[in-house]
């Protein structure tokens, strides 16, 4: 992957989470909740139509976790665009690390309730937006003392 195109991926990849976040919210309200119903049954496979949003505590936990999910796709999307022209060390430290906050976190989470599959589609994201991240203003960094 060239220096020049890890910042192009990472702002794909960030437009991801943001789509990502936006089907996951749309879980909050029965009349826009089948994506989100998709994909959760997706997660807890097999694919069989036996989880829903129903409750109220699992709508609110979509539209709470669907609202993180797009405000951190913004954040690395600021980050590349932003601060990456000028403090890329810093630029590429807040991406990978929170990336791997999330992966930590949200990977426990789906493995300790029974979402294996989620674990995959977190480690496909997670490696998605690590390894580039890892490159981006490699070339312009000073050698660390």
């Amino acid at each position: 992957m060239s220096h020049d195109f890890a910042p192009a991926w990472l702002k794909l990849n960030s437009l991801f989470v943001v789509l990502l976040g936006l089907i996951v919210a749309l879980g909050a309200h029965p009349a826009t909740a089948l994506p989100a119903t998709l994909l959760t049954d997706l997660v807890f496979w097999p694919f069989d139509g036996a989880q829903t949003l129903e409750a109220p505590a699992a709508r609110v936990l979509a539209a709470i976790s669907g609202g993180v999910m797009v405000g951190w796709g913004v954040m690395i999307w600021l980050v590349i665009d932003r601060l990456l022209p000028v403090d890329p060390r810093l630029a590429r430290l807040l991406v990978v690390e929170s990336t791997l906050a999330w992966y930590l976190v949200d990977s426990t989470g789906s493995f300790v309730s029974g979402a294996t599959v989620n674990v995959l589609l977190n480690t496909v994201l997670m490696l998605a937006i690590v390894v580039p991240a890892w490159r981006i203003g490699a070339h312009r960094l000073p050698a660390m003392p």
